[in-house]
């Protein structure tokens, strides 16, 4: 697991070689989830403030963090993203 990037407490990661469909891996005050790049369907659990600010950064940030998925599926390093401000 590599962090592409952390604000307000949360983590959001995403995995080397990891599966399709794109999604990233989130943590948060000891809750872990699974958040779909295409469709934003959540798998794990999240309190819904965290989930609203991560849908907010995944807004600004969504041609950034496809391509950090289609970097990552390779294998190969991807830059970190901006956090929320």
């Amino acid at each position: 697991m590599s962090e592409i990037c952390r604000f307000y407490g949360i983590v959001i990661y995403l995995l080397f070689d990891d599966h399709n469909p794109p999604h990233i891996h989130v943590e948060y005050s000891g809750n872990k989830a699974s958040i779909n790049l295409k469709d934003g369907i959540v798998k794990g659990s999240m309190p819904k403030r965290a989930l609203k600010l991560i849908f907010e950064w995944m807004e600004l940030h969504e041609d950034e963090l496809i391509e950090a998925w289609n970097l990552a599926v390779k294998g190969l390093h991807f830059p970190k993203i901006e956090p929320l401000k």
